[in-house]
């Protein structure tokens, strides 16, 4: 579960790591040497969204005030890390550190992957005030969201003048509109993932458009997929793929699937995380995009939910470094270091006393801080019970609706049937 404290709140959930060399005792672990220096594995998909070096620049900072601990990134992509995670978690050789999504927290918890951290702050005398959140599983902390990112909607400024579209939709109507006015005009107007291999689209671009209207999966803790405001949900977005205003391969469609095409100027929206708004201005320096809260449903005037991701970070089980590896923890929630490094994540920060500097920052980190405060965090999926299986679990049924095999109210009631059996 997601605990606010005071201070800046947070939206806190994405995830890991791909290659490059350890150095490690190739159990996950890295070991002292005989002149008490210590390596720790940090694998993290956070590196490569980032400008060039500038994380690497913080680790080099924390290694300088803590001597004789060296930091070995291990970086690459959120899929492959979650892969190189879920596969060291259960081998048991999980690195050091390693950055987590909220979705995977029950799950590493359930394994005794991922070491108590109430425990382990309790041991080193660790003051827990300042940090916004974190995740609990059965009352301890597993995971501590570092920087946390929102999930607006981005647009292709130039497509939606090109068909015509003066105003970026507020409501669904409005985007049921201009997603149909951009295809038209010949590029696909809306674009979305359900890959099931990554189900994470069920979360940040289905169950989206629930919590921006104030609706809830939920009710009491328990799956309520059969109400009104999710079935107005799927029904707006059969919708659109209905009159064919979505793109073509959603049902195979990755997060960076998405993310690629809104960049390459080959779709005119898209609901996608604010951590990469770096990546697309590096790889598409001319691309004109703007962001915006996801739209409503029509005559809704309530606050929007804005879903919400975190770089959340734990300590390996395994690891024989514990308490060096939670040095590189609390630097990283430091004040300083965290206001740094939300900063250049073009997020907000994990620690309640942290400021990110919005003198440099993108104008679109500002628009989205304003989005934040009009409305509030939502992202029902986090500490949930095997939570990607019950986006996959929703995914297969959606699909079967899309693909017209079954009705969408068949298939919230098969999907609501399997994941309470898993409550």
């Amino acid at each position: 579960m997601l605990l606010p404290t005071a201070g800046l709140a947070v939206l806190a959930l994405v995830a890991a790591c791909g290659g490059g060399d350890t150095a490690g005792t190739g159990d996950g672990s890295t070991e002292a040497g005989g002149d008490g220096e210590v390596t720790l594995e940090f694998q993290q998909w956070w590196e490569p969204e980032l400008p060039d070096g500038e994380f690497r620049a913080l680790i080099d900072r924390f290694e300088e005030e803590n001597p004789g601990i060296t930091v070995e990134l291990l970086s690459g992509p959120y899929a492959s890390t979650k892969e190189q995670v879920v596969a060291g978690a259960a081998a048991g050789t999980m690195p050091d550190v390693v950055g987590l999504d909220g979705a995977w927290v029950y799950d590493f918890a359930q394994q005794g992957a991922i070491a108590d951290l109430s425990e382990l702050m309790t041991e080193v005398g660790y003051d827990d005030s300042e940090l916004a959140s974190q995740i609990e599983v059965d009352g301890a902390t597993y995971m501590i969201p570092v920087v946390n990112f929102v999930y607006p909607l981005f647009t292709n400024d130039a497509l939606l003048a090109d068909a015509g579209v003066s105003e970026v939709p507020t409501t669904r109507s409005e985007f049921t509109d201009a997603a149909k006015k951009i295809t038209d005009s010949g590029t696909p107007g809306w674009i979305y993932p359900l890959s099931l291999e990554q189900p994470s689209g069920i979360q940040n671009n289905v169950m989206s458009w629930v919590w921006a209207s104030g609706g809830s999966m939920l009710a009491d803790g328990q799956p309520d997929l059969t109400n009104e405001d999710v079935g107005s949900a799927l029904e707006f977005l059969q919708g659109m793929w209905d009159d064919g205003s979505t793109a073509p391969g959603a049902f195979t469609m990755k997060e960076q699937d998405m993310v690629e095409e809104f960049t390459n100027g080959r779709v005119g929206m898209m609901i996608d995380s604010l951590a990469h708004v770096n990546l697309i201005r590096e790889s598409n320096p001319d691309l004109d995009f703007t962001i915006s809260a996801i739209p409503a449903e029509d005559g809704y005037d309530g606050e929007r939910g804005i879903p919400y991701a975190s770089w959340g970070i734990g300590v390996a089980d395994n690891s024989e470094n514990k308490e060096e590896a939670f040095k590189l923890v609390e630097f990283l929630m430091s004040q300083e270091t965290n206001s740094e490094l939300s900063t250049m994540a073009n997020a907000f920060p994990g620690n309640s006393t942290s400021t990110p500097d919005f003198t440099d920052s993108d104008p679109i980190f500002e628009e989205a801080f304003a989005i934040y405060q009009e409305g509030y965090p939502a992202n029902e999926f986090t500490g949930l019970p095997v939570a990607e299986e019950l986006m996959r679990m929703f995914s297969t049924e959606f699909q079967k609706a899309l693909n017209g095999d079954q009705s969408l109210d068949e298939a919230v009631e098969t999907a609501q049937a399997e994941w309470s059996s898993e409550f």
